[in-house]
């Protein structure tokens, strides 16, 4: 396994985790990738990965709901829903490619999620990627109105 896939995989699980048992704390998961990941570097993107997704999560949520027609947060399984939190984050604040971000969140649904879970994965954060690319799309310029031409 690729080692930042093994840092997303933890993320992934810290972040399933707190979703359960909300009264984790952050000192308990950021120990455990400690204890879990040997590379400093590595640790650092594991955890900057789960904080990062936990401090936005409100909007993340937000941003998963509107791409997930007809489905609620509340009525996703639990390995989708913070997959799709992870995907989000790194899709919406952080700088790896796109195709990677998906690519990485079908490998660990498909390995953790349920038999439908990497389409649904997959369906979604492709929905998200679109709404990201219209997002970072310069919006072109507009021509001069005839007042602003006097």
């Amino acid at each position: 396994m690729a080692k930042r896939s093994k840092a997303r995989e933890l993320a992934m699980q810290m972040l399933f985790m707190v979703d359960m048992n909300p009264n984790v704390d952050d000192d308990t998961v950021l120990g455990m990738i400690q204890e879990r990941i040997d590379d400093k570097e590595l640790q650092k993107f594991s955890w900057s990965l789960f904080s990062g997704t936990i401090r936005h999560r409100d909007e993340l949520d937000q941003q998963i709901q509107n791409a997930a027609k007809n489905w609620s947060l509340k009525r996703m399984a639990p390995t989708d829903r913070n997959l799709l939190r992870l995907g989000a984050f790194e899709l919406y604040h952080l700088d790896t490619p796109n195709s990677v971000v998906i690519d990485e969140a079908i490998k660990l649904a498909k390995k953790f999620g349920a038999e439908n879970s990497s389409a649904f994965i997959n369906g979604i954060l492709d929905n998200l990627n679109r709404e990201v690319a219209i997002e970072s799309t310069p919006s072109t310029p507009q021509p001069p109105s005839a007042e602003e031409l006097t």
